[in-house]
């Protein structure tokens, strides 16, 4: 079944006002964000953050996730639990922070370096951004979802990255995944759907500089590595489908 989450001024309004939340909880954990600090620690600045503003965190909410934001460090691609890990200088560091509030739902996440930061990791920073933007500016109602992967991986191979292609974008609005479940981030030749005027989703592309696949521990833990092991960035941002392009709902203040 196709949802359209976005039908009134008033929806897109508390879908911009959590998404601004989960965006500015991510600026204030990064701007804290030092070497030495625990995880925790780190996830902790987000929690007060998310509460001082009247959100609830969505993966601790929705699947009873072990901390208020998913915090990855180097190997970790994605869904990194905050603990007793040290961040220390030159370390790679994804931040990920999706909430609730009045029955709406953000995800937004980014990558940052601890100074000091080596050129190559500067560069997949960048570049994580610029990937991001190649798929959010595919977004169009009645323009087709393969468009996202292709321009994604696109600039993927013209630069010289590699994509993890089993983490993949998906909808998001009044719940935290919801139609359509997933769009890829890489090219997708099965993909035949149509973006819909009023869907909301995320574009969240996973750039590596060798990886094509995350994996968990297989001691069922959240955390998930990057398989070969290599450095991997991912920046997301959720927005909404339009006839005048994408009207992106998580911008910081």
């Amino acid at each position: 079944m196709i949802v359209v989450v976005v039908s009134s001024e008033d929806e897109l309004e508390k879908l911009r006002h959590i998404g601004k939340i989960c965006a500015n909880a991510i600026q204030v954990m990064a701007k804290a964000m030092e070497p030495g600090m625990t995880t925790r620690e780190l996830d902790l600045i987000g929690r007060q953050h998310l509460d001082a503003h009247g959100a609830q965190s969505a993966p601790e909410v929705c699947y009873e996730f072990p901390g208020a934001t998913c915090i990855s460090i180097n190997e970790e691609v994605a869904h990194g639990v905050p603990g007793d890990r040290v961040i220390a200088a030159g370390d790679l560091v994804n931040i990920d922070v999706s909430a609730s509030k009045d029955g709406y739902f953000g995800d937004t996440g980014a990558s940052f370096g601890v100074a000091p930061v080596a050129q190559k990791t500067t560069r997949l920073l960048r570049d994580g951004k610029r990937a991001m933007t190649a798929g959010i500016n595919q977004v169009k109602s009645g323009a087709r979802y393969a468009l996202i992967g292709d321009a994604v991986g696109k600039f993927a191979k013209k630069n010289g990255y590699t994509l993890i292609r089993n983490l993949a974008s998906h909808g998001v609005g009044q719940s935290l995944h919801e139609y359509p479940e997933e769009i890829a981030t890489w090219p997708n030749r099965h993909e035949k759907r149509l973006m819909k005027e009023g869907q909301v989703f995320t574009i969240e592309p996973f750039l590596s500089l060798g990886a094509t696949f995350a994996e968990d521990d297989d001691e069922g833990n959240w955390t998930l590595y990057s398989e070969p092991r290599a450095l991997t960035v991912q920046f997301e941002h959720t927005l909404v489908a339009s006839r005048s392009g994408p009207i992106i709902l998580t911008f910081p203040d």
